[in-house]
């Protein structure tokens, strides 16, 4: 080598080794960074690790000047408080930055508690207490109410009858009464049953998948209404009169909330009351209502009632407007009406609208006594709140499994083109979409009861319930009508669906609409209970104070810091940074969970930081949150019911189809609001790149066809695993029911599957000629390929599949004659014919 080379050489070889080390710092810096945020690390440690960073990197005096200053005003409170938070603090509420919360807001917010809806927000959600949440039991006497007198009541309901009576048949009525179904939920000390809440929702699933109306019928008394009101807030002496009469069905209760103008915004009801002193110079209420939508209310004894409560004298002493407050008042009160009913798309439940003109009561009607006045909104949103997730979901649930049971025995029995159409992939992709869904949802019925029992009031959770619920509920009954096809729409005591299709709606809509229930109170009120820091933040600017919004405006950031360092990292690795809390086939989807709540949380902060007050009239984008959150929580209580039922091997199909499709409807969101979030000079990144990325690194696309044929086989199986799957619904073992006719052919059929075998099994060996094989059961005898009582099994299974597909058919002269038709002569009763 020549020497005139050596320095240059050397000059290069040190360039090369600097830049070399530069870039090692930058990746180590790039991690480190990485690695606290993961972390959620502390101030403090950002600090140290920083200036690490600046001590290897030899950075100069003005950097180490900078990072000084920086470091002392953000680790010093009392100068963060006063440099950078006051700043934040004025600038935002200049900019109305932050959404202004009213009284009746606060109170909803409020409302009730946060459960496991925070860890899912949190987006570092703590898995193991996910995965042990409450594995809800029945005690021995709620077990026996459920096996005795509900099954008694549900045997003595025929659903038809109800339909023609439009009313629940007297006998039923007495027996609701006699047997404590309007006692449900009140404490044994006043004559009640006391029970939990799994038990409640149990009672009210079973008598729903019997009959709509009745499970409604016993679904009101027993959610928002005088009892529930009374058992939280009441006076003693209110208790002591009431309770023991609701308990005993001597009172029969209805509450009065909705208007014409205030359905799901129940904050804007016109009812009103005014304090005054009667003549006795007592105090009195005067009370003006118009409500409607009011179940049980044309029959009802004593009516709950929500209204407006003023004392224009302030003989309180106090304010003229006192806010919502609830009052007891008996239905034969002069001035009450109850005259009318309406008809809910011909479900024969009891609804009606009621008024009162000028009733007058006394003031210790008022639910709570002096200490309830104003205090009815807080009622309503705490008992709301645990209503949401007791009786909806319940009757929602049962609808499901009832439809799982029929359409599973249904497409099994009945045949095209010589086959049972189960066998058909057109049929199984339903067939798999209901089983999918009955496993999820009753899943996710125990699951929040369970946590209603240990004592959470969770307001987010349950409106996730209501919304989910009966939305899946609806989208069930529909793949069931395509499947039962002409036996759905043919109505008669024959058929088992009609009611839940007409029902559907109903569901839907009670208890505040379903649009709204997604985009307002799951992400809406979410965002706000559910964030860590968001309802700090807002409170301290709302009462202008530093220290408390110094406290909760720093820890968000650091929050947000941390989640995007989270979604980032477990997008790159797929959630395989997060060690699950189980075992097994579960275990990635614990994983993939934990890698979702970070990236929903992590861009719900996005939305907030870039939308401010204005994300909760943003209802398309807030919807598209609400749907993550709510299949974050429905797949959760998936997995719970897997391991809590002990990693069933036949029920890993269910458990793998329910995650599938949860993490489906997941990606589909996040797509969603990757297009149309708005961002500040950032949107086209999300639009573009990042939803690319999300697409080529996709959370999940839904079930594959190979599975959901699993499911869809599982169904047309009797045994203990469909017996499981629609547990805790009423299956009559009556033939002459609808159900139980259908039942009783299911198994005759199945069983006979195996003769059928035998012949063609013959047929390819050439010991029978070709032909459907019920035309050769007398030569398989012949031949001895079965037996006499193989071939008598086989008659018996057709006869019974050949009835249980037959549909009602009435008389002409039981609908209203055509306008100028000649009379009909009568004709013979009602009868079945095939469809």
């Amino acid at each position: 080598m020549l020497p005139s080379m050596d320095p240059l050489m050397n000059t290069t070889s040190l360039l090369a080794l600097a830049s070399l080390s530069a870039g090692w710092l930058t990746l180590l810096g790039v991690l480190g960074v990485l690695a606290l945020g993961y972390l959620s690390a502390p101030l403090i440690a950002w600090t140290a690790v920083l200036a690490v960073l600046l001590l290897a990197g030899g950075a100069g005096t003005i950097l180490w000047s900078l990072f000084g200053v920086l470091a002392v005003i953000t680790n010093v409170v009392a100068l963060r408080r006063q440099l950078l938070t006051r700043p934040v603090l004025s600038f935002m509420q200049a900019m109305k930055f932050l959404p202004a919360i009213s009284k009746t807001e606060r109170q909803a917010i409020e409302a009730g508690t946060v459960w496991v809806d925070g860890e899912l927000f949190s987006g570092r959600p703590d898995l193991k207490r996910l995965a042990t949440e409450g594995c809800p039991t029945l005690s021995d006497e709620e077990q026996a109410f459920l096996d005795g007198p509900t099954e008694e009541l549900c045997k003595m309901t025929d659903d038809w009858e109800i339909h023609q009576l439009r009313d629940l048949p007297q006998a039923v009525w007495d027996a609701m009464a006699r047997l404590g179904f309007f006692g449900l939920i009140i404490p044994k000390k006043y004559g009640g049953k006391g029970f939990s809440a799994t038990a409640h929702s149990a009672v009210v699933a079973k008598l729903s998948s019997r009959s709509m109306p009745l499970g409604i019928t016993v679904m009101v008394p027993n959610s928002l209404g005088p009892a529930e009101l009374l058992t939280h807030y009441g006076t003693d002496e209110q208790k002591d009169h009431y309770l023991p009469r609701l308990a005993s069905g001597e009172e029969i209760p209805a509450f009065a909330l909705t208007e014409p103008g205030a359905g799901s915004d129940a904050g804007s009801i016109t009812a009103s009351g005014e304090i005054f002193r009667n003549d006795e110079g007592e105090l009195s209420l005067r009370l003006n209502w118009n409500k409607r939508y009011i179940t049980l209310a044309s029959v009802c004894t004593v009516l709950g009632l929500a209204f407006k409560l003023r004392d224009p004298d302030k003989l309180l002493g106090g304010e003229v407007n006192l806010g919502i407050t609830c009052a007891l008042v008996p239905s034969d009160t002069p001035g009450v009406e109850l005259g009318k009913r309406h008809d809910p798309l011909g479900v024969s439940f009891i609804n009606a609208p009621t008024k009162g003109h000028d009733v007058i009561v006394p003031f210790g009607a008022i639910i709570g006594g002096d200490e309830g006045v104003g205090r009815g909104w807080l009622m309503l949103m705490e008992c709301l709140a645990a209503g949401r997730g007791i009786s909806l979901p319940a009757s929602s649930t049962a609808g499901v499994k009832l439809a799982a049971r029929v359409t599973g025995a249904y497409a099994a029995v009945r045949q095209q083109f010589g086959l049972s159409i189960g066998k058909f992939e057109g049929i199984e992709e339903p067939l798999a979409r209901i089983g999918g869904k009955a496993y999820m949802l009753d899943a996710a019925r125990r699951y929040t009861t369970a946590g209603l029992d240990d004592g959470a009031k969770p307001a987010v959770v349950t409106a996730m319930a209501k919304y989910n619920f009966t939305e899946i509920s609806r989208e069930v009954v529909n793949d069931a009508m395509d499947i039962v096809g002409g036996a759905g729409i043919s109505r008669g005591p024959r058929n088992i669906m009609a009611t839940a299709y007409c029902g559907a709606p109903i569901s839907i809509t009670v208890e505040g609409a379903n649009i709204l229930t997604r985009t307002l109170m799951i992400f809406g009120q979410g965002a706000i209970r559910c964030h860590p820091y968001a309802y700090q933040e807002i409170k301290a600017a709302g009462d202008n104070d530093l220290a408390a919004f110094d406290k909760a405006f720093w820890a968000h950031v650091g929050h947000v810091i941390g989640n995007g360092s989270r979604a980032l990292l477990l997008t790159l690795t797929r959630g395989r940074l997060v060690p699950s809390p189980v075992a097994g086939p579960a275990a990635p989807y614990y994983r993939k969970l934990a890698w979702t709540s970070a990236s929903f949380a992590f861009l719900a902060d996005v939305a907030m930081a870039s939308l401010g007050g204005n994300l909760k009239r943003k209802e398309t984008i807030a919807g598209r949150f609400s749907d993550i959150f709510s299949w974050m929580y429905l797949g959760n209580a998936a997995l719970r019911r897997f391991e809590a039922e002990g990693r069933r091997p036949e029920d890993v199909p269910f458990m793998v189809w329910s995650m599938e499709h949860a993490f489906g409807k997941v990606q589909e969101a996040f797509d969603g609001l990757y297009t149309n979030l708005e961002v500040p000079a950032l949107s086209w990144l999300l639009a573009g790149p990042v939803r690319l990325w999300s697409r080529m690194n996709s959370m999940g696309s839904g079930p594959d066809d190979a599975l959901g044929s699993k499911l869809a086989r599982a169904l047309q199986v009797p045994g203990a695993q469909r017996d499981r799957l629609t547990s805790e619904i009423f299956v009559s073992a009556d033939p002459e029911d609808a159900l139980g006719r259908l039942e009783h052919a299911f198994g005759l059929c199945f069983d006979a599957e195996a003769v059928a075998a035998k012949i063609k099994g013959a047929i390819r060996l050439g010991k029978l000629p070709r032909a459907k094989p019920l035309k050769l059961v007398d030569e398989a005898v012949a031949a001895e390929i079965i037996s006499a009582e193989e071939a008598d099994l086989v008659r018996r299974a057709e006869e019974a599949r050949w009835d249980a597909v037959q549909v009602d058919a009435f008389p002409t002269t039981d609908f209203p004659p055509r306008k100028g038709a000649a009379p009909v002569a009568p004709e013979a009763a009602h009868q079945s014919v095939a469809d």
